[in-house]
């Protein structure tokens, strides 16, 4: 139930900051140009980008989790669902202080959905589960992996036209914090769970 809730929560956050019109994460920059020039929505074009990390990260050694599949399927069924509730499309059409706050709660909601996915401990994401094998095959540290990865999928996106902007950056710096904090007011960490190999905490996205 965690789980779901938490895959949930992160496609609401990443519909907001879709409407909000001011800049995506990187991933979901690549996300916004495959969808510009396929068939795919934005929210398939999301399933399908994680479909192929997991496999990837798979083929790698990388062996994904119920968490892992469930992240690369759910989170862009919801965000399609979402997308087709009437209204929410003409968000991206209120003014700039709307539009501003919509990007504020999107960033801030990736918090408790970050806590409750990564609480539920059912496995990395497709993204930090490639992430993980390409610094363990690669000997690179994995800030500079999760970087790199990070930097193709927004300079691939921003070449297919994925909206890059003030949010994009405020994503970067923000994420990370907004997480933290939300780890400690929920109290909710696999790291706290008794097990017999514990796996590192990472971000899912």
């Amino acid at each position: 139930m965690s789980l779901l809730f938490g895959l949930f929560l992160f496609g609401l956050a990443i519909v907001l900051i879709l409407e909000s019109k001011l800049g995506l994460s990187p991933w979901d920059v690549l996300n916004q140009g495959i969808a510009k020039h396929t068939p795919l929505s934005f929210g398939m074009a999301n399933v399908a980008v994680g479909l192929v990390v997991l496999g990837i990260g798979w083929a790698l050694g990388g062996r994904p989790g119920v968490g892992t599949v469930a992240n690369a399927v759910l989170v862009g069924t919801f965000i399609q669902g979402l997308t087709a509730i009437a209204g929410v499309e003409g968000l991206a059409h209120d003014g700039l202080p709307a539009r501003i706050a919509l990007l504020v709660l999107g960033i801030a909601l990736i918090g408790p959905a970050s806590a409750f996915y990564i609480g539920a401990d059912l496995g990395a994401g497709p993204r930090d589960t490639l992430m993980l094998v390409g610094a363990r095959r690669t000997r690179f540290r994995i800030g500079v992996v999760r970087a790199t990865l990070e930097l193709i999928a927004l300079a691939t996106g921003i070449v297919l036209g994925g909206t890059f902007g003030i949010g994009t950056v405020l994503f970067a710096f923000l994420v990370g914090p907004v997480v933290e904090a939300s780890f400690a007011l929920l109290a909710r960490t696999p790291l706290a769970k008794p097990s017999p190999a514990p796996v590192p905490v990472v971000i899912a996205e």
